[in-house]
């Protein structure tokens, strides 16, 4: 195929188009010293250049395009006929002209996911590439004006099944078209995904917000984009994808990363599991707005308040109108608070004016400002501390059993108050506690909204952790992406519908995501029997992978022969991850001492490639690997604090595996695996 003349000019294409993105750096870095009209936009616009210069690095490894399509002319319409080249960024030889290379989100990159012999939407070629080390060596061609073949591509196939290696990668160039149309909703739409294993979801979601930074540039460049994960490794994992895709711009965070810079805590603390569900419970809601607005008084004789020559006096009633005004406007507590002593002040003006003064807004500040109305104000809507309300709420039986009363009962208020450190600095806040502090927060002062809010693993999130991250985007949108079969927290939401209600928008459609593009079929057949016990309601996943995977479960000494069938499973080409109990982490890191190996979520050298890894079964989540070795799966389920979690935990860690999955264990298989 080196004589291909088609191979050979597409070749040729790659090279401008490496020439001219250089080019385009170049341009874009030669302005990174240019000055505006004052400091502030001139540092804002040197900032703004230099992201823009550092979005356009070339990687060599990496294909600047991936496929082209060829639109065919129009007869008797202005298109002529096209060729584009898709990749993941725009490229083009000078400003003005064709571009060389399309990027993907481009709205005549389209066809090249969805169009198909039937409906080819003006296309007449597509073809794809195959790659290595960032050089052309194949490609594909699928006439769409011809009827449909059985076939599917070779090169889409082994692209999807190439090993793993290092963090996460992009799936642009691999979108099947369910995906395609998930990943370029509108903005304004809310969704919820609902993904089976190697499905890709948390990759749509990705993408998703690159769509949107692409399309919506404008309007998300103010308001922001979020993505939050379930851990720091997760994080880790997935956070070149953005940056490949050309996207610099979105922040990457977790719910505990959140609230805790919101807030200001330091999570030290844990609760025990039942305690963290009932702080979870969407009840505490309502708990903490009446412990908020119960510190709002009524006021218990008259207000005097002498100005010029006459004493003015507002009366309780008059003042508990004024109280009740304000809330009624639904107003934030801050902002009551603020406007409270400028009420009563326009109440004295009024008084004034009826006597025959002349007011303006000065006085009505002299008056608000005066010592009768500031001492009667701090009385009435006293200033609030979010950690103090909390901790109160916490350790003090009788604000407790006030704010709860209807509420939680008194075994619920028990459990609450079961640690009640001495003070507020004592306290070790725990991650449900930082959640609560973070609603206060919003009910003192409102919370800026994002444009847009990505919430993977969602259904691991208590309901009071999914109204902290909806709170991020009151007035933008959102995307929740999940399986509930993985949810393997104490907490977690089962149910899409009441995830989306509480994370504020009820309306968002549900999508089930069921074709597996990363496990292959054995494996997810065996590890789907778990599935009538932990999530009866969803549709069974099915791989479309041609490879089946290899599956190797047997009983043996997990521990004793961890060492040997590492060794073993290291003559296959790709990454392992050795997946263990909690507590086995330590014996099994021993028991690899001779083998070069790390420990997940451990500080390494992130430029340090190491194709084994050791996992904490509960770090598992979203993680993927080549090959699998899990030790010991009842132990596993077993230290889970309920059976259903359990199998849960284990769904999910069977699961991690592209290529092969090897079980090793002592004890007896849970029985749903039967």
């Amino acid at each position: 195929m080196s004589d291909d003349p088609v191979l050979a000019a597409e070749r040729a294409h790659l090279a401008a188009s490496r020439e001219a993105l250089a080019a385009m750096r170049a341009r874009t870095s030669h302005w990174t010293d240019a000055v505006a009209g004052d400091h502030v936009s001139t540092q804002y616009l040197r900032q703004q250049l230099y992201r823009r210069a550092e979005s356009l690095i070339d990687d060599p490894s990496v294909p600047l395009f991936f496929g082209r399509i060829d639109y065919g002319a129009i007869p008797g319409r202005a298109r002529e006929a096209e060729i584009c080249h898709i990749g993941r960024r725009h490229v083009e030889a000078a400003i003005g002209d064709e571009p060389l290379v399309m990027d993907w989100r481009a709205p005549m990159a389209l066809p090249f996911y969805r169009a198909r012999p039937g409906d080819p939407m003006g296309v007449e070629l597509r073809r794809r590439f195959g790659f290595s080390h960032g050089a052309i060596t194949a490609y594909e061609d699928e006439h769409l004006a011809e009827p449909a073949t059985a076939e599917t591509s070779a090169l889409l196939e082994a692209e999807i099944e190439r090993p793993r290696s290092g963090p996460m990668r992009d799936i642009v160039a691999t979108i099947q078209p369910d995906q395609d149309v998930l990943v370029r909703t509108d903005l304004a739409m809310s969704l919820a995904i609902q993904g089976a294993p190697g499905t890709g979801k948390t990759a749509v979601g990705l993408h998703r917000a690159a769509y949107l930074l692409y399309t919506y540039r404008n309007q998300l460049s103010r308001s922001g984009v979020l993505v939050l994960g379930p851990n720091d490794s997760f994080l880790s994992y997935i956070g070149d994808v953005l940056p490949a895709l050309g996207e610099i711009d979105a922040t990457q965070a977790t719910i505990e990363s959140l609230v805790a810079d919101a807030t200001g805590l330091a999570v030290t603390g844990t609760d025990e599991a039942p305690v963290a569900v009932l702080k979870g419970d969407p009840r505490m809601a309502e708990v903490l707005h009446r412990a908020v607005w119960g510190h709002v008084a009524v006021a218990d004789g008259t207000l005097e308040i002498p100005y010029g020559h006459r004493l003015h006096r507002v009366g309780p009633r008059a003042l508990e109108r004024i109280v009740s005004g304000i809330r009624e406007q639904g107003v934030r507590y801050e902002a009551g608070r603020a406007m409270l002593p400028q009420r009563i002040a326009h109440r004295v003006l009024l008084q004034m004016e009826a006597d025959g003064d002349t007011t303006d807004d000065r006085v009505q500040n002299a008056v608000a400002r005066s010592r009768p109305v500031v001492a009667l104000c701090k009385q009435l809507w006293p200033k609030l501390s979010a950690a103090q309300v909390v901790h109160t709420l916490l350790s003090d039986a009788n604000a407790l059993a006030k704010a709860a009363e209807g509420v939680l009962d008194e075994g619920e208020q028990e459990l609450l108050l079961r640690v009640r450190p001495r003070s507020l600095r004592s306290r070790a806040w725990t991650l449900a506690d930082a959640v609560l502090v973070d609603e206060v927060n919003d009910l003192l002062s409102r919370q800026p909204s994002l444009g847009h809010v990505i919430i993977d693993e969602a259904q691991d999130l208590s309901p009071m952790m999914l109204r902290a991250a909806g709170r991020r985007a009151t007035t933008g949108s959102v995307t929740l992406l999940g399986d509930l079969a993985q949810a393997t927290t104490a907490w977690a939401v089962l149910d899409w519908a009441d995830a989306l209600a509480h994370v504020g928008h009820p309306e968002a459609p549900v999508t089930e995501l069921v074709e597996g593009f990363r496990v292959p079929g054995d494996v997810i057949d065996y590890a789907a029997r778990l599935l009538p016990h932990i999530a009866p309601g969803l549709t069974p996943p099915r791989s479309i992978r041609h490879a089946r995977g290899q599956l190797d479960v047997r009983p043996a000494d997990p521990l004793g022969e961890v060492g040997v069938t590492v060794a073993g499973l290291l003559d296959r080409e790709g990454t392992l991850g050795v997946i263990v109990p909690s507590a086995w982490v330590g014996p099994v890191d021993a028991a690899l001492a001779g083998i070069e190996h790390r420990i997940l979520g451990r500080a390494v050298d992130p430029d340090d490639f190491v194709r084994v890894e050791v996992v904490d079964a509960a770090l598992a989540k979203g993680l993927e690997f080549d090959h699998v070795l899990l030790l010991e799966p009842s132990r596993l389920v077993a230290d889970e604090p309920d059976r259903a979690t359990g199998l849960r935990r284990l769904y999910v860690c069977l699961t991690r595996a592209v290529t092969s999955l090897t079980v090793l264990h002592a004890e007896p298989l849970p029985a749903e695996l039967a």
